[in-house]
């Protein structure tokens, strides 16, 4: 296993343009549901999201978070929609 701030490092790795940890993503891990939570903020913008085990490991092997980084594409695309 590894710890939270190791994935959230391999995940800013793998999507620069989400900011750092504890300041645009925090992670946590949630032991009753067994998954990651990963709560992502840009300005007023914000993303939970819940990354599944599997999900988690691929991203520590250097493979895309796939679930995630449809989330991030999203997060990235409401906030572009807001800048004129």
């Amino acid at each position: 296993m590894y710890s939270k701030e190791e994935l959230c490092k391999k995940i800013t790795v793998l999507y620069p343009e989400i900011g750092q940890c504890g300041i645009g993503i925090n992670v946590d891990y949630d032991k009753g549901k067994k998954i990651w939570a990963v709560d992502l903020k840009k300005g007023t913008h914000e993303l939970k999201h819940h990354l599944e085990i599997p999900d988690a490991d691929a991203c520590m092997n250097g493979k895309q978070c796939v679930s995630l980084g449809l989330e991030i594409a999203q997060l990235k695309k409401n906030i572009e929609g807001q800048q004129y």
